[in-house]
């Protein structure tokens, strides 16, 4: 469960990188583009939360 717990942003930001992948071939590019931009979003929330935490 500790794996899950450390790992849970890389896991979302793979799977939405896959989800782009997929739309963007499905002919969907600009939904593509949006979803693509999700990862990079996740894991900037990620790294700033565990900041904070480690601040109190």
């Amino acid at each position: 469960m500790k794996f899950l717990e450390k790992y849970y942003p890389i896991i979302l930001a793979f799977l939405s990188f896959l989800y782009s992948i997929f739309l963007w071939f499905t002919g969907n590019e600009l939904d593509g583009i949006y979803v693509g931009l999700w990862p990079i979003t996740i894991l900037g929330f990620a790294i700033a939360i565990r900041q904070r935490r480690k601040d109190n």
